[in-house]
């Protein structure tokens, strides 16, 4: 049984020269993955938070001083 077109696909497929290259993807002690500990994570994530909160209240006092400051000014 003939199909038509199927004589004609003819595909190159061209392996890499190095094997070594490929063969590190395979190695099984590279893509063993390491388990998280959730406490770790958890630990950096509110020590993160923290300092976005002391840098947002930094702002937050300086706006707040700096309209006082204009207030009291404008005002004499």
């Amino acid at each position: 049984m003939n199909f038509k077109g199927s004589s004609n696909n003819i595909n190159n497929f061209e392996t890499p020269e190095d094997v070594s290259v490929s063969k590190k993807h395979l190695d099984s002690k590279q893509t063993k993955s390491q388990r998280v500990d959730i406490n770790v994570l958890r630990s950096k994530l509110e020590n993160q938070e923290s300092k976005e909160f002391k840098k947002n209240l930094t702002i937050f006092v300086f706006c707040i001083f700096l309209l006082g400051t204009i207030g009291v000014y404008l005002s004499l």
